[in-house]
């Protein structure tokens, strides 16, 4: 356990989702415990047994089925509403000196405001809120290049408008139910005390950030996995890392594996245990595995070819992994848009993922020299900068 300046602190961590929201609240809470703190996750039951191996108490977080999949769904904001009633006897009882809830996780922070707990807001991936003449957010578009171009993204900005003055509505209408006041501010579930961005300031297009936001640089941790065995052979490595959540066909995979059969590369790529619908092509520079720990492989590995996913983008580049990125839903867009904004990496569109495309971009990745040292700059500002002990110490400042 490493000295802390301030009080030993009590510290509520939310985070009810998957992976790429848990994962980077765990990274935050180890950091916090080699402070000193005393720490609590409220989280899913599923990531119980690391919660604890890694001193921090686990708290069971209420797993409503929020889609229309189950016997009996529950909307967004009124799943909201049962969990923060759900929430709040955690908070009384703990009396935590401060909350700090994921972006997508009101509850916690909600059940902390009824109690009068200070709370802070972390944002896994990149900052989701742009700037006027900004391209809107997940669309995947570069930043405008022209006076023409920032006119035009303000004007597209028009409709987010009335997204987000929508959402303030429903917040306030949830706040009103469990006995908050109405806020009368969009944004209404980011803090406006603290809010940690836990990705890389490099990611983040150029801008004026309010006070109380923090970008601190990515907060990375993986469950305990067994090392595999590498291609044999001096050629660069290529990682092959499709997203866990999306293309549930492998189409990615396939067409990266057959893409790269025949190039000069080894290849070791993964199927993340989501058996796909054909049987996969082996050729005989490639190792295909179950599963792969991506802090103990991605060292060894000169290009990650991947969806784009925050969580593996990130390690990718800490790494000094040149990325050729694919995205197939949502914010994986963003993630692509920014590591090419970034130059550390190839963005190849989702119409156009075939075999002989990722051959190119692959080639591209391990060929351009500015690609490879843009990567390299990013790991060595990763290795420069503790993001978990920045972000700590954050927290223990709102405190004092």
């Amino acid at each position: 356990m490493s000295g802390v300046a301030g009080p030993r602190l009590r510290v509520l961590l939310g985070a009810f989702g998957d992976p790429g929201h848990a994962f980077p609240m765990i990274a935050l809470g180890r950091a916090l415990v080699a402070r000193g703190h005393d720490v609590t996750l409220q989280t899913w039951t599923r990531w119980q047994a690391h919660v604890e191996a890694e001193g921090m108490t686990f708290a069971a977080a209420p797993e409503y089925e929020v889609f229309p999949s189950g016997p009996e769904p529950l909307d967004f904001y009124e799943a909201v509403v049962h969990a923060t009633l759900d929430t709040r006897p955690l908070v009384h009882e703990l009396r935590p000196d401060v909350a700090v809830s994921d972006i997508l996780t009101l509850a916690p922070a909600l059940a902390a405001e009824l109690e009068g707990v200070r709370c802070a807001t972390l944002i896994p991936h990149v900052h989701p809120h742009m700037a006027r003449d900004f391209p809107v957010y997940s669309l995947g578009a570069r930043m405008p290049r022209s006076a023409l171009g920032r006119v035009l993204w303000r004007r597209a900005q028009r409709p987010v408008d009335a997204g987000l003055e929508l959402g303030r509505v429903e917040l306030n209408r949830t706040r009103e139910r469990v006995g908050l006041e109405p806020l009368a501010h969009v944004h209404g579930g980011i803090s406006r005390e603290l809010a940690i961005v836990a990705s890389f300031p490099q990611l983040e297009y150029p801008r004026p950030w309010p006070a109380g936001v923090h970008v601190v640089g990515p907060l990375m941790w993986e469950p305990p996995t067994a090392d595999v065995e590498l291609p044999p052979g001096d050629a660069p490595l290529v990682l092959v890392a499709p997203s866990t959540a999306q293309d549930t066909e492998q189409r990615l995979l396939a067409a990266a594996l057959r893409g790269l059969a025949d190039a000069p590369v080894r290849v070791l790529a993964t199927w993340n245990r989501r058996l796909p619908p054909r049987p996969l092509p082996v050729p005989e520079n490639t190792r295909l595995v179950e599963w792969v720990s991506y802090a103990r492989t991605m060292p060894h590995c000169d290009v990650v070819v991947c969806h784009a996913g925050h969580g593996t983008l990130v390690r990718a580049l800490a790494c000094g992994c040149a990325v050729v990125a694919c995205p197939a839903i949502g914010d994986m867009n963003e993630n692509a848009a920014r590591v090419d904004w970034a130059g550390a990496g190839v963005r190849v569109p989702r119409r156009f993922v075939t075999p002989r495309v990722l051959r190119l971009a692959v080639e591209r990745a391990l060929g351009d020299s500015s690609i490879k040292a843009r990567a390299a700059e990013l790991a060595a500002w990763a290795h420069g900068h503790d993001a978990g002990a920045t972000a700590a110490r954050l927290i223990e400042e709102l405190v004092d």
